[in-house]
């Protein structure tokens, strides 16, 4: 094991042991907004009649998933360039996070934003860090370093710079690096497959690679505990770039913002039909 690999798999073992112990320092839990969130998703959006959510453990992330601040109801879904787009039924709210200026956080970036946003609030930086899609694995602790990835023809090539510092505003500067060079693709790889898909937690992500690809997050779980059905709250951004935003089940209004995961069944959304072994997991 080189160098490089050792100091991340030292820093991998540290930290997920610091999270086990709930010894991991807190930093603001939503370190993108400037107040406490007003609403949430787990304030906001009711499990159906018949169904409770699921337990999840304090400072998970699940549970930083299922608190997601919203912006106001009345508040629809813009592009990066702040133009509105028709949701056509199919959002039920906005999550109240930043797109960037750019046609960068689509579909896929959506998911590395949220789940790069939760350990950085759990001040677990060593471990953020996604695979681009030459296979390689870009650490926000190597941006912090000075190095990034520049394309040299058709190959990712590295390339040293000044230092940069570990604030928000650093983390959300490597995160547009980050989009550039990753992809539904590098994200299906680097995750694990979850079989089957009843077995979904919260932070589970279908994810179908290609191009175009698509990829959406579960934000929240609820289970009738009679029969054992399972509903899915998810969430996503797309292409362009836009708001990421809480599905509404067009397809079954009747569920309101709640999606049915069934064992064997392929999973539809407005827009995508994911095939069962598509679910992966961080």
């Amino acid at each position: 094991m080189g160098p490089r690999r050792t100091t991340l798999a030292v820093m991998f073992m540290a930290g997920a042991a610091l999270l086990a112990r709930g010894e991991a320092r807190a930093a603001p839990a939503y370190s993108w907004l400037e107040a406490e969130p007003i609403r949430t998703i787990a304030d906001s959006v009711a499990a159906p009649a018949g169904f409770g959510r699921v337990a999840v453990a304090p400072g998970s992330f699940g549970d930083w998933l299922r608190h997601l601040p919203l912006k106001p109801a009345d508040n629809g879904v813009s592009l990066h360039d702040g133009r509105p787009v028709a949701d056509h039924g199919t959002v039920a709210a906005v999550v109240d996070i930043d797109v960037g200026r750019s046609d960068l956080q689509q579909c896929a970036d959506a998911v590395m934003r949220l789940r790069a946003e939760y350990l950085f609030s759990r001040r677990l930086t060593g471990l953020i860090g996604f695979e681009l899609y030459s296979g390689e694995r870009y650490r926000f602790a190597a941006f912090a370093e000075g190095v990034t990835p520049v394309l040299s023809g058709e190959r990712i090539v590295w390339q040293s710079g000044p230092p940069q510092d570990s604030s928000h505003a650093s983390l959300r500067r490597w995160l547009d690096t980050v989009y550039a060079f990753a992809s539904t693709r590098s994200l299906a790889h680097e995750l694990r497959p979850v079989a089957p898909p009843s077995d979904a937690a919260i932070g589970d992500v279908f994810v179908h690679p290609g191009s175009p690809g698509h990829a959406l997050i579960i934000v929240d779980l609820a289970v009738d505990p009679a029969s054992g059905r399972k509903l899915a709250l998810l969430a996503q951004s797309s292409t362009p770039a836009r708001d990421v935003h809480v599905l509404w089940n067009a397809l079954d209004p009747r569920l309101g913002p709640w999606f049915e995961l069934v064992e064997g069944r392929s999973f539809a959304t407005p827009g995508r039909v994911f095939a069962p072994n598509e679910l992966r997991r961080f």
